[in-house]
């Protein structure tokens, strides 16, 4: 795995609404989108006493919107960004992953297993060596936590970490995105719910997690998906469901919705 150019920024691209591009002096034109706006709409049956976000990116447009601007609980999405920071550290070390690197790194992706993602944020650092990966990755709004499933950030971050993966304007090099993507491809067939509900050929990673203080559940998806010929990065934070399935329920609900938006935008585009 090599080291990244010397000179690759960070990802930083904002998910912010579509607009139309100037036009000539007394032609016509058409209304501006406000893709935001459109999507509080389409969310608003779906949005009532829930506590949601969601995000969502267009990478061939450039088309994105989002809802809400909170803070969530991570859970286990964390995961991508603990492996995110882990490859920063072996391509800025100049070497390869590790045997127990990579077997922690497989089993805490495909699995979501919780011993190794504690394991890997102890390599790289603890919460301090995540926070200084995320500097890196342009992730503005994302606090890591000692109990890393208490991390908190937001729908953006999570889609500014996705365009991290899968874009070539990235601190990551070529090796270490297509290892993240491969294994975010493959992670196991009872956990493959959330925002592969929006479309095809899902990478993604989901989170979940009951709090002891309420009793109800954080419920979180961020992956990618093919949609109308249309690659989207998508991100979806949500609290307070009285059980694990209701938060699937409304996070797929969610996506679909925001799978929509866009594509109304691009067909009329």
């Amino acid at each position: 795995m090599g080291r990244p150019p010397h000179a690759a920024p960070a990802a930083v691209a904002a998910v912010s609404s579509a607009s139309s591009p100037p036009t000539a002096a007394g032609l016509s034109e058409e209304p501006a989108v406000d893709l935001d706006t459109e999507l509080a709409d389409a969310l608003a049956p779906l949005a009532d006493c829930a506590d949601v976000s969601v995000a969502v990116l267009d990478t061939e447009s450039g088309a994105g919107a989002a809802y809400g601007d909170g803070t969530y609980d991570a859970a286990s999405i964390v995961k991508v960004d603990i492996l995110a920071a882990l490859l920063l550290q072996v391509q800025d070390e100049g070497r390869e992953l590790s045997g127990a690197e990579h077997a922690y790194a497989e089993a805490m992706i495909r699995r979501s297993d919780n011993t190794s993602a504690t394991e890997l944020l102890k390599v790289i650092g603890g919460e301090q060596g995540l926070d200084t990966a995320n500097e890196r990755l342009g992730l503005t709004g994302t606090k890591a936590a000692h109990a890393w499933g208490l991390t908190r950030t937001t729908a953006a971050d999570q889609v500014r970490l996705l365009e991290a993966v899968s874009g070539t304007d990235s601190e990551l090099s070529a090796a270490s995105r297509a290892y993240l993507t491969e294994l975010m491809g493959q992670v196991e067939a009872d956990q493959r719910w959330g925002v592969s509900a929006a479309g095809t050929g899902a990478v993604l990673k989901n989170g979940w997690m009951p709090r002891t203080t309420t009793g109800l559940w954080d419920v979180n998806s961020i992956g990618r998906v093919e949609s109308g010929g249309r690659t989207l990065l998508m991100a979806v934070l949500s609290r307070g469901h009285a059980t694990k399935e209701a938060g699937i329920s409304l996070v797929e609900s969610v996506a679909k919705a925001a799978v929509g938006v866009t594509g109304a935008v691009a067909r009329a585009g």
